[in-house]
């Protein structure tokens, strides 16, 4: 049995609408938003990776890790600044 590029095609899909999910029905709680902003990127890199590896093309590599070294700059600075919120 053989896996296919739709198989890694649905796996990435159902991420991204679990990240999609996860902003919609909370909006309150900002780690759990940040969680589902994270999980949404991981889709677009598992795409990028899949393609880069599909096509044979090093520059969907590339756009990944350019994307995992935002998404760690900005889930730092996020933490950062929700520390020094108040606490109720």
């Amino acid at each position: 049995m053989t896996v296919g590029i739709i198989n890694f095609l649905t796996i990435a899909m159902i991420l991204f609408l679990i990240g999609i999910t996860g902003i919609v029905l909370n909006r309150k709680n900002i780690l759990i938003m940040l969680m589902s902003v994270e999980l949404m990127l991981l889709a677009v890199n598992f795409n990028f990776i899949l393609y880069s590896v599909y096509l044979d093309d090093a520059i969907g590599q590339l756009f990944a890790v350019l994307i995992l070294t935002v998404a760690a700059a900005e889930s730092n600075r996020l933490s950062h600044f929700s520390s020094l919120l108040p606490s109720k």
